[in-house]
């Protein structure tokens, strides 16, 4: 039986020691020496499928022993390893050097080094394999047609075939004078020259639906030619420049800014439009509605093509029919986007899945907050219909109460349909698992952002109808939230309500986003701030999705207990959205740590361990790395810790930086701003941050926002929102 792709709700196995190169919707994920081993998720992808399932390299029929891992691009490695020693040798002379690129296929460049007098007569053998295995069926470890493949030599090299010839690889080898190809065998007889080498070129292109494509590092052209390697420069030298004393910071954020670079996917089909992002790998390098479209809000300091490039695709993919197996509806935005056969898909437009309830709202905010930031306004307004048709599936799809709410359509779709999306993440205080219809606490706070957005459009356009239309429906949604999912026995807003309108009690970090929203009523805000850093939800790493004194808790599960960094990222926004600067700086010095013991590199989740009961943070085994939110999340803590928030269609930029002590002097050059280059200057020690390169007619604040109106409300007049509009 086919595996149903959508239905998957849990992590496959550990990658245990192995590297991931990444590019766009490529990736490869080897062992330490390089070698790619049957039998597990190891292999080299390109559009959902496992091009390579094997790819082990013997030297006189022995493995290669792996010395060093040299990281260089995302796409791009070097693996160092020494054959066994030779007769009459004690130590090994034989330097092997393999030097991978990823992309669309594979390239790997092959060198044996003689680092002996003499020279070394040696058989080199790569045994190589495809299952042609659809990503879903590795991902829960169930392939179905392992050894159903086809393997044809040809005169310089292979072909790999599934058993219906539609996917698979071509394998070339340059030059091809010592080589001898078998089915899943190329053997090369060579004599390496005494302190000399013997090279060789291995090009693997995919085979897509019976359509052979070029792997994009080919032979032929010098690698920094190669489109990857442009685009990555091209990304690298666009981006902002950024130093700062803080070595923790700098690292994390070189590292955040060369992962997004790498996460980025290019529509082939409209080669004219920004890209979008990928949501991370190795298991969802595809786009997601709600992963693309958080990343790209959070990187917008960095670059803001990609909530553009995101949008566009999104509003092209937007629902227009029913359909209960995809779970499309009219306006609704797509979840996931997937190219395997599994779910599907044909060869170039994909398969989308819609079964998500807060890509929709997400939607229409990343718009808003695109003209918040004075960007691609032309762009924009194009996009307002499919904004409108988004409202318009709010409404129509939503609950009688005005509240936005899911239940799966069949039993081929997900459970939970929020980002905590595992059929065990939304459960009450004791344990017990809440069943759909749900409506979730943070999704209300989307959907009120959303209108609160929309209201802004029509603000400026004088469509006072629509405006006050939508000023309304926020502040609607607004009240029934602060009445019916806070929990004033216990000082914290419930996770959503169940089907039968009962609050789901848990104690976790949804609120946080509500925070980020401004739904949260202000005389709530200091009662949630202090449950979100209580002992019980702060590890000192981060916050937990749920609270240590739930009955679901489990530091080491997926949702229930673990540490998400862009949650995280969010929860401090929140936070400093509403005044809370200390426990907002807290939460961006406990990950900027995590982020040093992780190598720089922040992973999609870890455990959430008390940071008192083990002094590093824990490892979850199956987490995302590189990973698409979890690389913004630190350009959204810089982002709160500069209090940065341009309002250009109003003419004004709040700039209020409280940098944690001990960062030190941080300076920002080429910060994106309404088409202009902004630089930022913070010195050490607090003293007054210095703007240049401002755009015209734009007022620096240099205080915070107002609490009240930064939440999006004013107390005196909750239905009509004037003084945010004002502002």
């Amino acid at each position: 039986m086919p595996v149903n792709a959508w239905t998957f709700e849990g992590q496959p196995q550990t990658l245990g020691d192995t590297v991931t190169l990444v590019e766009g919707g490529s990736f490869c994920v080897c062992g330490p020496n390089g070698d790619i081993r049957s039998g597990g998720a190891q292999g080299v992808y390109h559009s959902d499928t496992r091009l390579l399932s094997r790819w082990e390299l013997r030297v006189d029929d022995v493995p290669v022993e792996a010395l060093q891992v040299i990281p260089a691009e995302p796409y791009h490695a070097t693996f160092l390893g020494r054959t066994r020693p030779r007769p009459g040798q004690a130590e090994s002379t034989l330097l092997v050097v393999r030097d991978r690129y990823v992309g669309g296929g594979l390239r790997e460049d092959l060198v044996l080094r003689n680092l002996s007098e003499e020279p070394a007569g040696c058989v080199v053998a790569l045994h190589v394999g495809t299952d042609a295995a659809d990503l879903f069926e590795v991902k829960v470890e169930r392939v179905r047609h392992a050894g159903e493949v086809e393997a044809t030599p040809h005169p310089s090299g292979l072909r790999l075939f599934a058993a219906d010839r539609s996917r698979g690889a071509r394998i070339t080898v340059e030059p091809d004078d010592a080589l001898t190809a078998t089915p899943g065998l190329l053997t090369f007889r060579v004599v390496v020259p005494a302190r000399g080498e013997w090279r060789t070129t291995i090009q693997v292109n995919p085979i897509i639906e019976g359509e052979e494509s070029s792997a994009s590092f080919p032979s032929h052209h010098a690698l920094e030619h190669a489109a990857p390697a442009r685009r990555l420069a091209d990304w690298t030298r666009l981006s902002p420049d950024i130093a700062t004393d803080s070595p923790a910071l700098a690292e994390v954020l070189r590292r955040s800014r060369q992962d997004l670079g790498s996460l980025r996917l290019f529509d082939p089909d409209h080669p004219e439009d920004p890209p979008t992002i990928a949501a991370g790998a190795p298991w969802f390098m595809t786009l997601f509605g709600r992963d693309s479209l958080l990343t790209s809000w959070m990187a917008l300091p960095l670059d803001q093509s990609l909530a553009l490039g995101t949008l566009r695709r999104l509003a092209r993919l937007q629902g227009r029919r029913v359909d209960p197996l995809t779970e499309e509806e009219p306006g609704k935005i797509m979840h996931e986007l997937r190219f395997g056969v599994e779910t599907g898909a044909s060869p170039h437009g994909g398969h989308a899945y819609y079964g998500s309830v807060d890509a929709t709202p997400l939607f229409v905010m990343l718009l808003g907050e695109l003209r918040r930031w004075g960007l691609h306004p032309e762009a924009v307004e194009e996009l307002l219909p499919h904004a409108d048709a988004a409202l318009g599936w709010i409404e129509t799809c939503g609950g009688p109460d005005g509240l936005l709410w899911y239940r799966r359509k069949t039993d081929q779709g997900l459970v939970n349909q929020g980002w905590k999306d595992s059929f065990d993440g939304i459960n009450f205080a004791d344990g017990s698992i809440a069943r759909p219809p749900i409506a979730l606490a943070e999704v209300q706070g989307y959907v009120h952002a959303a209108y609160v957005a929309r209201a802004h459009f029509a603000h400026e356009a004088g469509d006072a109808a629509t405006e006050r239309r939508c000023l309304e429906r926020a502040a609607a949604i607004r009240e029934a939230f602060n009445e019916r999912f806070w929990l004033a026995d216990r000082g914290y807003y419930a996770m959503g309500l169940d089907g039968s309108g009962r609050p789901i009690d848990g104690l976790g970090s949804n609120m946080g986003h509500c925070l980020w929203t401004g739904i949260v009523d202000e005389d709530k805000a200091a009662s949630v701030a202090e449950h979100l850093m209580s002992p019980a939800m702060f590890t000192g790493y981060g916050v937990r999705t749920l609270a240590s004194t739930m009955g679901a808790y489990n530091p080491m599960s997926y949702h229930n207990g673990s540490v998400w960094p862009h949650d995280n990222a969010l929860i401090a926004a929140g936070l400093m959205r509403y005044g809370f600067v200390e426990e907002a700086q807290r939460i961006a010095v406990g990950l900027l740590e995590a982020a040093r013991a992780f190598g720089g590199r922040l992973p999609e989740l870890f455990c959430g361990f008390d940071r008192s009961e083990f002094p590093h943070p824990v490892p979850y085994p199956t987490s995302c790395s590189p990973q698409a939110w979890a690389a913004a999340a630190p350009v959204q803590l810089l982002r709160s810790l500069l209090r940065l928030d341009p309002w250009v269609p109003y003419g004004k930029a709040w700039l209020a930086p409280a940098l944690p002590e001990g960062f030190g002097e941080l300076r920002i050059s080429g910060l994106p701003l309404a088409g202009s280059r902004v630089t930022v200057e913070v010195p050490a020690g607090g003293g007054p941050v210095t703007v240049s390169g401002l755009p015209a007619g734009i007022e620096l604040i240099t205080g915070p926002r107002d609490p009240v109106t930064a939440s999006g409300r004013d107390s005196a007049d909750p239905h009509r929102d004037r003084r945010l509009l004002a502002s």
